[in-house]
């Protein structure tokens, strides 16, 4: 089963977005999945140096 997911709409620096852009299609990812992926990692990131 597939993890739930949620749409959410955000507004970004028009600079990210390009940038953003092109490290998915070298990643080959959507740009979707690609800030999925780099958000998850920040987090657990964060979590890991701050935890609960």
């Amino acid at each position: 089963m597939k993890p739930l997911k949620n749409k959410v709409s955000i507004t970004l620096d028009e600079d990210l977005v390009e940038r953003i852009k092109q490290l998915a299609e070298n990643d080959d990812r959507s740009f979707s999945q690609y800030i999925n992926l780099v958000l998850k990692d920040y987090v657990n990131k964060v979590d890991a140096t701050h935890p609960k």
